[in-house]
């Protein structure tokens, strides 16, 4: 019995504590899930030659196609709004692919986002061909098209399990929303959407790890 007690004071405690702090604007505990095990980013070069993957990983996917200089601000916005909050955890990463013979362009990118980030380890960029591009956007079904540069203003979450996550179901209003992306063209959008939802889905993974962490310090009690 006694065991039985520890057990469940182990299992609800992490649920309690993020009760007791979470601070999302929406009606939502867990962000739901819009489309379900994505295809992998295929074995595309990135810009250090290192591979890039989205699994067990929180990803936060873009398309900036061929012409980087157009979306530089939209890119700015993400990066102080998002990347500036959560770069410091280890499994978060923003992938954006762009169109082979880009590289230049990114790099220059790259170099202006140092004067208001240090650690840009966590920005990842991929290149390849037009039609793959395109091939891998349209897997995601998602209602927005690429325009002629093979971009986007718009983001989306993608989970450890490659899970396409964002809103989907009645808000605090009672109002039925859909949300698949995230427009990088607007501070508020991220500032206020994306970050609640980014820091939703973090903390999702934060209760996964405190409860099986609890779960293993109830095993080692048992054996005492």
């Amino acid at each position: 019995m006694r065991n039985k007690l520890v057990l469940i004071a182990l299992l609800i405690l992490p649920v309690l504590i993020y009760l007791i702090f979470a601070t999302a604007t929406h009606n939502s505990l867990f962000l739901p899930t819009i489309s379900r095990n994505n295809k992998e980013l295929p074995k595309w070069k990135s810009l250090d030659g290192k591979p890039v993957s989205l699994i067990n990983k929180i990803t936060v996917l873009g398309f900036v196609g061929n012409d980087i200089l157009k979306n530089e601000e939209n890119l700015f916005n993400l990066n102080q709004k998002i990347y500036g909050k959560y770069e410091g955890f280890d499994d978060f990463q923003l992938v954006m692919i762009a169109q082979e013979g880009s590289e230049a362009q990114v790099k220059n990118l790259l170099e202006k986002l140092t004067r208001f980030s240090d650690n840009l380890s966590g920005w990842k960029f991929v290149f390849a061909k037009p039609n793959e591009i395109q091939s891998y956007y349209d897997a995601f079904k998602l209602h927005d098209n690429l325009n002629e540069n093979l971009s986007t203003t718009k983001v989306i979450i993608i989970d450890k399990d490659k899970n396409h996550r964002g809103r989907k179901g009645k808000n605090k209003e009672g109002k039925n929303e859909y949300k698949e992306s995230y427009n990088t063209n607007s501070a508020a959008d991220l500032h206020n959407d994306m970050s609640d939802d980014v820091k939703i889905i973090l903390r999702e993974y934060r209760l996964a790890l405190k409860r099986n962490k609890n779960q293993e310090d109830f095993r080692l009690h048992v054996k005492k």
